[in-house]
């Protein structure tokens, strides 16, 4: 996600690379005198990776930046680089990285940057919580929200709505109810008011070479400061609450079944449990980026379904047989393989994590090309979901991609949208059955026509549309 990194930092690995691998400099744009590739990077990063990709190939070396302040970082575009980065030599390509540094200090050291024995402990405490029996009982909230959209979607004005703000909504209100239980709203509110801020934050930190210190008053460290003590506040206080609220007498479980109950409630003998900071810090990454990545996803599925009408009556007469006038529970999320199609491949057209860093500890070698020590390196799902050796008319939707047949002879890297190895999302089921549910049931209430073609995009901290998918809606 961070494009413009800072230079590679020297050092000697015990992992060289291969003689032959030496004498093969990896290709790459020449970009302009003095800046390099710093223009086109900034203008539409997501196309000049796939520039890259298509003009010198798997492995691309990128400059970026004016001499005494130049990033190179290197782009592995293919899957089989793909893996060796995020699974099979995933030690050796850490998250001690710019970006996530900026990460870590806005939303704290939760499982999305904390490492080593910290990242083992913490998801030792959190894994139970995303159990597919834990996750299914979450269904009941995902269909209150989803029908609280669709009713308010039936008198929505000349029947237009955006379906950006509308998931958006959607996705958060659904991830608060499931996080908070009964403060939903006072969550909602703070984090409609307070993401963006903190969003745009890191996003400029983590692109600017030259850094201003956090503790500088200026106007946007203080505003930045401002709505994290606010957001920190909200958690804070909610947690105390729960920490506070009597478990049931025979089974120690706490009296609320809302995830922040069960984070509080979390341990065992060997790691202990997370301390109010910790447990803050988990809440914060589930509702900053979790919410952001399925309502993304969610919204560019209804967005493509608008755009190709058969496809969408497909979808809904599937959705229609197999509901009727029911509400969805989560056994259906395998009884609406449409759907599901439909939803994959709309996260191989816009994955919401389109581009994914890593550092590398020691020198190494991805196919067949020497990476320094300290290489900056980027994996890219919106470059190799669109990879024309791997997906034939890449950017045609097309649902059936994800057959079960077809899926069957795909390389496991050829699709990643929730990275891969051992941190793989831990909420990857939680994401489907959240977005498969909703879908069906707003599928199941309107018909959508697409009143804008295309959805301009651009890379942040997740995949951000830079403009509107707004559809008119006919209800049924």
């Amino acid at each position: 996600m961070a494009l413009t990194n800072p230079s590679p930092r020297t050092g000697s690995g015990t992992a060289h690379p291969s003689p032959t691998s030496a004498r093969r400099p990896i290709p790459g744009p020449a970009g302009l005198p003095v800046i390099g590739s710093l223009l086109d990077l900034h203008r539409d990063s997501l196309g000049a990776f796939l520039r890259a990709q298509r003009e010198h190939g798997d492995v691309v070396r990128l400059e970026a930046g004016p001499p005494g302040l130049r990033s190179v970082f290197y782009a592995v575009f293919a899957p089989e680089g793909v893996q060796q980065v995020l699974a099979t030599q995933a030690a050796n390509f850490r998250k001690d990285h710019p970006f996530y540094e900026e990460v870590r200090q806005s939303f704290g050291n939760g499982l999305l940057t904390s490492q080593d024995a910290d990242y083992l402990r913490q998801r030792r405490l959190v894994q139970p919580l995303f159990t597919r029996r834990r996750v299914d009982g979450y269904a009941a909230a995902v269909a209150t929200e989803a029908d609280a959209v669709a009713a308010r979607w039936r008198s929505a004005a000349d029947g237009v709505v955006d379906l950006v703000p509308e998931l958006n909504r959607l996705a958060l209100r659904t991830v608060a109810r499931i996080l908070f239980g009964v403060d939903t709203e006072a969550a909602v509110t703070a984090i409609h008011r307070c993401a963006p801020v903190i969003n745009d934050y890191v996003v400029r930190r983590a692109y600017t070479p030259v850094k201003i210190p956090r503790d500088w008053p200026t106007p946007r460290n203080l505003r930045n400061r401002r709505v994290t003590a606010e957001l920190n506040a909200l958690c804070d206080r909610i947690i105390a609450e729960r920490r506070t609220a009597p478990g049931d007498a025979t089974t120690g479980e706490p009296d609320h079944n809302d995830l922040l109950s069960l984070l509080a409630a979390a341990g065992n003998d060997e790691d202990g449990t997370l301390d109010a900071t910790e447990v803050r810090e988990q809440v914060l990454i589930f509702l900053l980026a979790g919410h952001e990545t399925t309502a993304t996803s969610m919204a560019f599925t209804l967005h493509l379904l608008a755009r190709h009408p058969d496809e969408q009556s497909r979808v809904r007469a599937e959705v229609a047989h197999v509901l009727g006038d029911r509400t969805p529970t989560a056994a259906d999320l395998d009884r609406l393989p449409l759907l599901t199609r439909a939803f994959k491949e709309s996260m191989r057209l816009y994955p919401a994590a389109p581009v994914v860093s890593r550092r590398a500890v020691e020198a190494t070698e991805v196919a067949g090309f020497p990476l320094p020590a300290g290489a900056d390196v980027v994996v890219a799902p919106w470059v190799t979901h669109r990879h024309p050796d791997l997906w034939e008319d890449p950017e045609r939707f097309d649902p059936d991609r994800f057959a079960p047949e077809r899926e069957a002879g795909r390389h496991r890297y050829a699709w990643f949208p929730f990275g891969g190895g051992p941190r793989v999302c831990i909420g990857q089921h939680f994401s489907m059955l959240e977005s498969v549910l909703a879908l069906a049931t707003l599928l199941r209430s309107h018909e959508l026509t697409a009143l804008d073609q295309e959805v301009p995009v651009a890379a942040g901290i997740t995949l951000q549309a830079t403009g509107p998918a707004r559809v008119r809606l006919r209800a049924l």
